[in-house]
């Protein structure tokens, strides 16, 4: 299946980057450059930064990251871990292309491009998310158009933020897919653990933790039914206080305690009801 394309991407976001060889590429020393202060991706492998550092040895940093000023130095726009692993290799400087842009174009950008890699894992993409949202004031509608994604794709991916700290560090760790955080979002604190340690232990997929999420709703709900049937002797009970007040009563139970709802129908019923009452 062709890989879906995403939104405007980058070339849409950022001109074509010219090669090295191009004009319009600098050579900038590389401790005057910052990372990104929104940037999306929060973990980098450390085995691939390492290959990556070792192709840069041997060959140099062929595709040129783009960057823009800053007050003191500049800000890294796309190619973070081109920069790494040139510091990695220890390189004095980094083919860079200066660009003008502001916070939400930087912000656009860096998603763009994580996702484009597939660089991000779900936890990452939501905060990214939430960042347009509330810090740039995008709608979904505007995010879902420059990260070619549907609307409800936003939505569903923002609420695994509502998931309790544990599961979203689980799914980071790629302990748990965003299809298995997904499914746990309708659950209650402790139910969420429950089947989330039956999805460690036996190893549930998708399917099979939304089979068993589906069961006990199910449960729950035949529980709760059967909660309301009420025992033949508080039916008993009724029925007496209903004959000695001549009208119609319901006991209500709770865990601890319960109550005694009795039915009037104007004023006149409610003071014959209590002249019994007070006999």
């Amino acid at each position: 299946m062709a890989k879906q394309r995403l939104g405007k991407g980058l070339n849409a976001l950022i001109p074509e980057l010219p090669q090295i060889e191009d004009q319009g590429v600098q050579k900038l020393p590389i401790n005057d450059i910052a990372p990104n202060r929104n940037q999306p991706r929060q973990h980098f492998d450390a085995e691939k930064m390492e290959e990556l550092a070792e192709s840069i040895s041997k060959h140099g940093v062929v595709q040129p990251i783009a960057v823009r000023k800053l007050d003191k130095g500049f800000e890294i726009v796309a190619g973070e871990r081109r920069w790494r692993a040139a510091r990695m290799a220890g390189l004095k400087t980094v083919p860079a292309v200066v660009m003008e842009l502001d916070e939400r174009q930087v912000m656009e950008i860096a998603l763009v491009e994580n996702l484009q890699r597939e660089d991000l894992n779900p936890i990452e993409e939501a905060e990214a998310y939430k960042t347009l949202t509330e810090e740039f004031g995008l709608t979904q509608d505007e995010i879902s158009s420059a990260v070619g994604k549907s609307r409800p794709a936003i939505a569903n991916t923002l609420r695994l933020l509502s998931l309790s700290a544990d599961i979203q560090s689980m799914v980071r760790d790629n302990l748990l897919t965003a299809g298995h955080a997904r499914a746990l979002i309708t659950l209650e604190a402790g139910e969420q653990k429950e089947v989330v340690e039956r999805i460690l232990k036996d190893g549930l997929s998708v399917r099979e933790t939304e089979k068993l999420i589906g069961s006990m709703a199910k449960a729950g709900k035949e529980k709760a039914k059967a909660a309301k049937v009420k025992k033949p002797w508080v039916m008993e009970m009724e029925g007496m206080l209903g004959e000695l007040l001549g009208t119609k009563v319901q006991i209500v139970q709770g865990r601890k305690k319960g109550k005694i709802e009795i039915e009037y129908y104007n004023n006149d019923d409610l003071e014959r009801i209590l002249d019994l009452i007070r006999g």
